[in-house]
């Protein structure tokens, strides 16, 4: 079977994410709508970093600027050393994105889907590979079953399977336990870290504030499309001599209790 030790075996020394001075404007009926105001940092090969903001913050508006669903307005951003407008086709076989919206074909079975997720990224199919994601996400024994007859935190699994797939150097994971049981939820907490320890740099937008002091290093926070805070979680803790992650978080952006 596929040893995860040979996940990513290879990472380059340039920094895994770099966003510099990356806006966004979207236009509507109202008027220019702004979504970021000039994000700038960066990421390490191997972290596991947390990406925070209330709703309507910016998160998910970066992270599809990655993805290539939203054009930036100005700004820089480069993964692993590729730029971002010089090589979007590139950066696409280095990120994986498990959005927080579930979608799939319903025709086709869970097998079938990631075979097809494999020719999306100009790959042969990788049997070792995807016996691997199959067991390791549980859904071996559910593969030849379609989409639609999976439970809500199956319907997850296959999402984060999806983004596995091509083996990509950089796992983006937007609020990737939301609405599942908490039997589950470790099940995942386990597997990503047992992907961090092999290699994979890891990206984690969450509204449990918990799991992302249980999981991640460094963290960001973005409020109304700025950078208010950048730093390992201790030091943002100690800083505001709180105890607590979620403290920090409240008192930065002033939101209601995350739910």
């Amino acid at each position: 079977m596929f040893s995860p030790r040979e996940y990513n075996s290879s990472i380059a020394m340039d920094e895994a994410l770099n966003f510099q001075d990356i806006k966004k404007t979207y236009q509507s009926k109202h008027g220019p709508v702004v979504a970021l105001t000039g994000i700038s940092f960066a990421i390490q090969p191997g972290e596991f970093f947390g990406l925070l903001g209330p709703n309507g913050a910016g998160k998910s508006t970066l992270i599809n600027i990655l993805a290539g669903s939203v054009e930036k307005s100005s700004g820089s951003a480069s993964v692993l050393g590729l730029d971002l407008d010089k090589d979007p086709a590139g950066l696409k076989y280095l990120i994986g994105v498990v959005p927080q919206e579930v979608a799939f074909d319903p025709f086709f079975t869970i097998e079938r889907t990631l075979r097809f997720q494999f020719g999306y990224y100009n790959q042969k199919v990788d049997e070792a590979h995807l016996d691997y994601v199959l067991t390791r996400l549980s859904l071996k024994d559910k593969k030849d079953m379609k989409p639609r007859m999976l439970s809500g935190g199956m319907k997850r699994r296959l999402m984060i399977a999806k983004a596995l797939i091509h083996k990509p150097k950089i796992l983006i994971l937007d609020e990737p336990t939301a609405g599942v049981d908490v039997e589950l939820r470790h099940q995942l907490y386990d597997l990503v870290r047992e992907l961090n320890a092999a290699g994979t740099t890891i990206i984690l937008t969450s509204h449990y504030l918990e799991e992302v002091e249980l999981l991640c290093e460094r963290v960001a926070i973005i409020n109304k499309g700025e950078l208010v805070a950048l730093d390992h979680k201790d030091k943002l803790k100690d800083q505001f001599k709180m105890n607590k992650l979620e403290d920090v978080f409240l008192e930065l952006t002033k939101a209601e209790t995350p739910t």
